[in-house]
């Protein structure tokens, strides 16, 4: 069979290198792909980004599966375009995406599944929104709508602050919400209409600095370990959040099929939704994949379960110079053909000179070892043999997993 990833992020070579690996792919394709997924696919040129561009890719290589990474082609409809033309491909229609394309018609829908969330107001617009903070109190949670790649959330803790984010945030309709206090957790299932095939618990670290401190950003890192959910836990999340989202969406009309990935925060009340996003998360999928023991396309093909090796994961992601703001492009990157462990490649490009940066997250550095300390420390290692000028991470990926020991 030949393979498609849609993509050109971490995420998208994490995908990539995955399915390299099964028996049952003769071929790999990525498109457009970049210079790390180059080493394990064949990358396709660039397209116009439509559902229409994207399948006559498809069409062109005879894809027999196609994955999609980011969520912009899902909430354009890729997946109903390729349906209508009987090609197999993983991921929610156009309607069923809007879970994630607006977070005004998943709080809705939470709201009305009777889905534990925070509770939230909608404002029409960033000035109407204004009137609405203080009544919540601080800190307080300002989201935007529509998609805005990861960095449309901002915490306000206080008036000053609040203000400030509400001047940032791309132009539209916001979410007053009110802060949650506990840990956060990234539960992602495989769906199939009332069907779920849980991935295991990873932690992403969206803060840009250490502590969870600074803007957010599409994520700085994230760790895959087995003792992030107890049984008890993972079964409460299928139960009162998973299992009414599939059938809430099959009610309303729109059945979801595809990775849906609920964020979570585990509060002394249970565990509650921050957000749906329609696919696979970015960097949690880097750890998630290279700590998974069995055939990536053999769960996607034939609804196998996913398996897992007993050893943590953890992914360090290198960011540019500025990011999460405008980042600075064309670094020159050091240490790459020396590095031991995968190191999946999300804002590059190949020059004369060689590969250089040219995205705000540029590489995520994964690593594992036989208990999450350790996999951290090697990780970290890793991470020592690489350079770019103004290069930046998070020097606490993971840190919060130690407690559990």
């Amino acid at each position: 069979m030949n393979a498609l990833v849609i993509g050109s992020g971490g995420r998208e070579h994490a995908l990539a290198w995955k399915l390299s690996q099964s028996p049952l792919i003769r071929r790999v394709f990525a498109l457009p792909g970049n210079p790390g997924i180059a080493q394990v696919a064949t990358c396709l040129p660039p397209c116009e980004p439509t559902p229409e561009a994207w399948l006559a890719a498809a069409e062109a290589i005879g894809a027999d599966l196609t994955v999609v990474g980011p969520e912009a082609p899902l909430v354009a409809g890729i997946v109903d375009v390729f349906r209508a033309s009987g090609r197999k491909i993983i991921g929610p229609t156009a309607a069923a995406a809007q879970l994630e394309g607006s977070k005004v018609f998943s709080k809705d829908f939470l709201r009305r599944h009777g889905i534990p969330t925070a509770r939230a107001e909608v404002a029409p617009d960033a000035s109407s929104a204004r009137s609405l903070v203080d009544a919540f109190g601080f800190p307080v949670v300002l989201k935007a709508d529509g998609l805005a790649a990861g960095k449309g959330v901002v915490i306000a803790r206080d008036r000053d602050e609040a203000l400030a984010a509400l001047q940032s945030l791309p132009a539209g309709r916001v979410l007053v919400e009110e802060f949650l206090t506990g840990e956060e957790c990234s539960f992602i299932v495989l769906a199939d209409r009332d069907r779920a095939i849980p991935l295991a618990a990873t932690q992403d670290h969206k803060a840009v600095h250490d502590g969870d401190t600074g803007p957010n950003t599409g994520g700085m890192g994230a760790y895959c370990d087995g003792r992030i959910l107890d049984a008890a836990t993972t079964a409460r999340v299928l139960q009162s959040i998973i299992r009414p989202t599939l059938d809430g969406m099959i009610a309303d009309g729109v059945p979801y099929t595809g990775f849906l990935y609920a964020g979570l925060m585990l509060t002394n009340d249970g565990p509650k939704v921050l957000e749906f996003n329609a696919r696979l998360g970015d960097p949690e999928t880097q750890p998630l994949l290279h700590r998974m023991s069995n055939d990536l396309a053999e769960v996607l093909l034939e609804g196998e379960p996913f398996q897992y090796r007993s050893d943590p994961s953890v992914c360090v992601v290198l960011a540019a110079h500025n990011y999460p703001g405008t980042p600075r492009t064309g670094d020159l990157i050091h240490g790459l053909d020396s590095a031991t462990t995968p190191v999946f490649h999300a804002g590059t490009r190949s020059t004369a000179d060689g590969i250089v940066t040219a995205g705000g997250r540029v590489l995520g550095v994964t690593a594992s070892g036989p208990n999450l300390a350790e996999a951290i420390a090697n990780v970290y290692r890793a991470v020592e043999g690489i350079h770019f000028d103004g290069m930046h991470y998070r020097k606490d990926i993971g840190q919060k997993g130690l407690r559990r020991w």
